[in-house]
């Protein structure tokens, strides 16, 4: 097994190194610290850092695969088992500013018994507990424990997301059972992060899955047993995920009969009114007829008792609607 001092990360440019001391904290390392399976080395990268890239692409630690996996533009979860460690892609929640939740940020994991090399470019919140909990002593004490609580950090993140998105729709089903439409866009917008979510969310249930069941030789029982209840929690959140789709389904039918029902009650509206004038205005075309002998246009107030006679017709028509039911 290859010796893996600290001067192979030298030129990295990491956004973070450290060295877990085995007891839950961690500690700085230098170019003659050794890498062993009690104290493994932890080495995170932007990919997109030009000196990480750089470093990435010579460094002799990892072979091709790896390196173009840590590299790649690939989004979709999952894991590929080479040599001594293992490659994982994951997905996580979108907590930057001035972005959407929905627009996931790519997470890629290189990991054995005594490294962990983890490359990024948009920031991963999640990371953030992990973190903390090394910085005061009760965090991880192996590889393996490692990555059961960044497992754990990224499935809470997607399952409070998910109870934002549950809260919305509960928002917009209590408007709609107040006859009250949404907003332009709100629940195509929901819809998609939703199907987004699910989406993605679906095939990393399936890596937390494998990497629970594959006897990998840097994760205990015990590890296995956590990262299956982390996989159970994501699969409840996605059997939420697949009700609330349903469920706005459902609500985009009620939009669309809600507004047809309005469309329908002004077009009788207009009909009613319609049927209103309908005698008037036969009457008013009879007598604007240019042709003589219509009665009562010789008599100093005809245009006034027509127009009273008029509006009686009005009333009377209206009121035999509304007797009838129409109105």
């Amino acid at each position: 097994m290859e010796t893996i001092y600290g001067s192979v990360f030298k030129g990295s440019d990491a956004i973070y190194a450290c060295q877990l001391n085995g007891q839950g904290g961690i500690t700085a390392f230098g170019e003659d610290s050794l890498a062993t399976a009690e104290q493994p080395f932890w080495q995170h990268l932007d990919y997109k850092n030009q000196d990480s890239h750089q470093w990435l692409m010579n460094t002799t630690l990892l072979p091709s695969p790896i390196k173009d996996g840590l590299l790649s533009e690939s989004i979709r979860p999952k894991v590929l088992r080479m040599g001594e460690g293992t490659l994982i892609t994951l997905r996580s929640v979108n907590r930057n500013d001035n972005a959407r939740p929905d627009h996931l940020v790519s997470f890629r994991i290189y990991i054995n018994d005594r490294i962990i090399i983890s490359s990024r470019h948009r920031k991963i919140h999640s990371i953030d507990q992990v973190l903390d909990d090394l910085h005061n002593g009760v965090g991880a004490k192996s590889t393996g424990q490692w990555l059961v609580e960044i497992a754990g950090a990224i499935t809470d993140e997607a399952n409070d997301f998910i109870e934002e998105l549950h809260d919305s729709l509960i928002e917009l089903e209590d408007d709609i059972l107040e006859q009250k439409v949404p907003g332009r866009g709100e629940l195509v917008l929901l819809r998609k992060q939703l199907i987004v979510l699910r989406r993605y969310m679906a095939p990393q249930r399936d890596v937390f899955i494998r990497l629970a069941s594959e006897r990998l030789p840097w994760m205990s029982d015990e590890e296995r047993g956590l990262m299956q209840e982390i996989a159970d929690r994501l699969g409840r959140g996605l059997d939420e995920l697949d009700g609330c789709i349903a469920r706005t389904a459902v609500l985009a039918d009620e939009i669309t009969s809600m507004m047809a029902d309005a469309m329908n009650r002004r077009t009788y509206m207009m009909s009613l009114l319609a049927m209103i004038f309908l005698p008037t205005t036969f009457l008013t075309g009879l007598f604007g007829v240019n042709l003589g002998g219509i009665p009562g246009h010789a008599y100093r107030f005809g245009f006034g008792l027509f127009s009273l006679l008029l509006s009686i017709l009005i009333v009377i028509f209206a009121w035999w609607l509304r007797r009838s039911k129409w109105l």
